[in-house]
Parts: C-alpha cells; sequence; structure tokens
C-alpha cells in the first residue's frame, strides 16, 4: 500500500515484467527527490524498504537502457511539434574510494582511478531553452584496452561508439519532434556520426576537434584563415578557473579565464570534409556549415587564450544571423554541465553510493539522472521564459499542493507575489524555490541547482503528508 500511495504521479520506472518492481523503482525515484540523496539506507524507511531497493537493482530483468526508455516516455510527449536541442555529454563517475567493497569497476580519467561512465542526453527547446527531459542514456563500465590500433577498429568496437549511439537513441525518443539538432562538444566530431546520422528531421551541431581536410584542396583552419570576417559581436565570457574539475573528456586541463567583454568576429561558410583514412564510411565527402567564432587579438587578456570557437553543423547556414542562431544553440550545452553538477557532489552525490556491484551503479545512475533532471527544469524556467506548463514536471496531488503553498510563501504587496501565471513551470518553480531557502525578491540572487533541489526535498514530503491526510480522511 506504501508504494502505491506515494508513487501515484511518479513517472513509471520501468516495465520489467512485475509490477512490484515497477512501483519500487518509481518509489525510490520519488525518494532521491525527497532526500537529495542516492544512498539507499537514507532513502529507507526500515530495513524491508531498503531490500526492496536492492532487490529492484539486483534483479536480472531491470536494465539502466529500460530505466531511461520509460523515464524518458515525457520527454516524447512533451518535445511533440517542437524544434529540440538533444544535448549529450560523458561524464565519469569516480568510486575510487570504493574499489574494495565494489566490484566489476573499470579505469577512468586516464585508467588512473576505478569507476564507470554515463552519456546522457538532454532535451531542450530550442526557441525559449525549457528543459524537456532525458531523451537517451547511454551507460557503462570501460573495459581492458585493446591492443589493435584504434584507427583499424570500426567504431562500433570504441568507446566513442557512444555519441552515435546518443544521436540514435534522440531520433528514436523524438520522432514526434518538428526537429531534432544533437549539440555537443568536440569529442563528438566523429566522421561516422557525420555520415550516418544527419536525415533531414535530425541534423548535427559538434565543436570542430581535427583541422580536417577539406574538398576545396585546404584544411578546415586554413580555409578559415583566408576568409574575411562577416560580422562583430561583443560576448560577456564568464570566468574559469584552472583545475581538475574543468578538465575535458579527453583528460585535456582547460587554462583559467577571467571574466571579460570579449570582442569576436564571426565567419561562416560551406566546405566538404573528406573521409579519413582507414575510416569505414560510405560518403568520401560530406558538405557541412562550418562557423567560428574568434576572439580579436587586440582584447585577450594578458596571459590568456582567446576565446576560439569552431562550429560544424548540418544545418544551412547563409546569413550572419543563422551562423548567430546556430552559435546561441551551442551555448545551451552548460545546461548538461549543470546535470552534472546536480548528480555529484553538489547535489544527489551519485559518487557517494557504495553497492556490492558495478551493474547496480550502473542502474542507480540512471534514475538519478531521471531525479536529477527534474530540478533543472526548475532552474530553466525560474525566470518564466520558457513558457512550459507545470504538467511537464508535475502531476496530480503535486499540482495541488503547490496550489495550498501560495497563500504560505505569498507576502501582501506585489513584490512578496508569485509573479508567474498558475500552472506554470515558473509558477511552480518560484514556489519550490522559496521552499529551498530562497527569499522571493527579484533583488537577490537567482536560485540555483542546489536551492531548488531543497526545495524539493521539502515539497515531497509535503505531497507524502497531504496523500497519507486523503487516505486517513
Amino acid at each position: 500500500m506504501e508504494a502505491t500511495m506515494l508513487v501515484a504521479d511518479a513517472p513509471c520506472i520501468g516495465e520489467f515484467g512485475d509490477k512490484r518492481l515497477c512501483r519500487t523503482g518509481s518509489l525510490l525515484y520519488s525518494r532521491m527527490i525527497e532526500r537529495g540523496t542516492v544512498c539507499l539506507r537514507q532513502l529507507s524507511d526500515d530495513r524491508a524498504t531498503q531490500r526492496r531497493f536492492h532487490r529492484l537493482l539486483e534483479h536480472h530483468s531491470v536494465t539502466s537502457g529500460e530505466i531511461i526508455r520509460y523515464g524518458s516516455e515525457r520527454t516524447a510527449q512533451a518535445a511533440a511539434g517542437r524544434h529540440v536541442l538533444a544535448i549529450q555529454d560523458t561524464s565519469e563517475l569516480d568510486y575510487s574510494a570504493h574499489a574494495r567493497r565494489t566490484s566489476g569497476l573499470g579505469g577512468i580519467s586516464n585508467n588512473k582511478g576505478c569507476g564507470l561512465f554515463i552519456h546522457p542526453v538532454l532535451a531542450v527547446d530550442a526557441e525559449n531553452n525549457a528543459c524537456l527531459g532525458i531523451a537517451h542514456e547511454v551507460a557503462w563500465v570501460r573495459e581492458a584496452r585493446s591492443t589493435a590500433k584504434r584507427t583499424r577498429r570500426p567504431i562500433e568496437e570504441k568507446e566513442s561508439m557512444c555519441w552515435l549511439e546518443g544521436a540514435q537513441g534522440a531520433q528514436r525518443c523524438l520522432q514526434q519532434a518538428a526537429l531534432v539538432t544533437v549539440v555537443a562538444d568536440r569529442e563528438s566530431d566523429i566522421y561516422e556520426q557525420w555520415d550516418r546520422i544527419p536525415d533531414g528531421h535530425v541534423h548535427l551541431l559538434t565543436r570542430a576537434r581535427w583541422d580536417r581536410q577539406i574538398e576545396e584542396g585546404d584544411t578546415l583552419c586554413g580555409w578559415l584563415s583566408k576568409q574575411p570576417a562577416m560580422a562583430c559581436q561583443i560576448l560577456d565570457i564568464s570566468a574559469r578557473p584552472a583545475g581538475k574539475a574543468y578538465r575535458s573528456t579527453d583528460g585535456a586541463r582547460k587554462s583559467a579565464r577571467t571574466a571579460h567583454l570579449a570582442h569576436m568576429e564571426l565567419r561562416y561558410g560551406r566546405v566538404r570534409i573528406r573521409r579519413p583514412q582507414d575510416c569505414r564510411a560510405s560518403q568520401t565527402s560530406i558538405a557541412l556549415s562550418v562557423v567560428e567564432l574568434k576572439e580579436r587579438p587586440d582584447t585577450v587578456l594578458p596571459g590568456e587564450q582567446p576565446v576560439h570557437w569552431i562550429l560544424l553543423t548540418s544545418h544551412d547556414v547563409e546569413t550572419a544571423e543563422q551562423a548567430l542562431q546556430v552559435v546561441n544553440w551551442y551555448e545551451q550545452r552548460w545546461q548538461i554541465e549543470q546535470l552534472f553538477r546536480t548528480l555529484k557532489r553538489q547535489g544527489l552525490g551519485l559518487e557517494s553510493s557504495q553497492l556490492a556491484e558495478a551493474s547496480e551503479l550502473l542502474k542507480l545512475a540512471s534514475i538519478a539522472t531521471l531525479a536529477a533532471t527534474r530540478t533543472l527544469q526548475l532552474v530553466n524556467a525560474r525566470d518564466g521564459k520558457t513558457k512550459q506548463p507545470a504538467s511537464d514536471a508535475f502531476d496530480g496531488d503535486e499540482v495541488v499542493v503547490l496550489e495550498k503553498l501560495q497563500g504560505k510563501f505569498e507576502g501582501k504587496t506585489a513584490k512578496q507575489k508569485n509573479p508567474h501565471p498558475v500552472h506554470s513551470m515558473a509558477w511552480a518553480s518560484w514556489t519550490i524555490a522559496r521552499l529551498g531557502g530562497w527569499t522571493g525578491y527579484a533583488s537577490d540572487a537567482k536560485p540555483g541547482p542546489i536551492t531548488m533541489l531543497r526545495g524539493l526535498q521539502r515539497f515531497e514530503s509535503m505531497v507524502q503528508g497531504w496523500q497519507l491526510a486523503k487516505m486517513w480522511a
């Protein structure tokens, strides 16, 4: 009775042929949001519930892929008719501190530690930047390196296949979207992806990693250096400290950067990239649009590297306005970085979980990804610009409790009122942020992921109390 009652409005986490497993998965998801942790001991009120959670993660029919597939059903519905940015990236989960306790872990950080990897695909509305949910996720444990040369192995045998699997998963989930643009950093600049993914409905937008040979008889960078600047743009560049937290996926350390106004030169055009040697893709060359945004040398601060992006896309780019639109889409990559932040030390603490098997951690990570995405949806909606309905994240009793809370947090003056339309995601975000400790005044710092997570923890407890009161009424 407890599981059915507490998770009546939670998304179904899997369909494993056993309704008890399905209810347990939904309960685990709700408890993660309510209590802001992935520790099964803290998520359980008694020994019996803790054993139920363990049996769920140990069960052979429960897989991380199935968890994400059913968790993404709401994403597919929310994406219908929209242009969706499918933002994908890889994050490593470091369980080196638990290496003796957990079996089946693989190498991470150039094999200097042990853990596993997750590769989610986050769906975002291209027009208003609303977070729609998770479209797909790949999770794996790194196996021992093959002795064969990487260039001679097909893409299916390489770890970088996750970028193609992520894009293909987004294709399946977002079939009802009007248009899909898969956005990723330079690690996804893989020729096989350009060869297989774009189909008119699904496009790619990737930061260039390689100075590729092009059909025009030059390299990509050489060709760009000969193009005149088409427009100039002033960007407000945020500060970035150097350190391990800012390492890229390939292990390269990113340099520190000071906050400043950067004067950027914009170049764009159309090129045809050549198939690399030893690549088994079917097309010998592929036509792509290229957009370069490069900081003028006279505005670069002493001792710092200029901001420089080279973006490749299957979209047509024929005007400066279209080129800047591509840049704006790529800038939404920050959202998946926020997702990882919410998953780890400053949020759910996913890397602190101590389970006996890596396979169980993979499943736990999938449920945690769905829970962290809900927090991100609220952060994105806080300004009211997304025009997103609260029903994209809240159902039934949750909406009723949100309505009841308005009287508790709204003051007598206009500045103390919830300024957003009732039943909008922004309306829900304002209320959850107040629960998380935000004062509600526009002059205060905007609530971030941690404030939202704290607010959701209190909110989920209130929803449970409301459901119990209805049962005993």
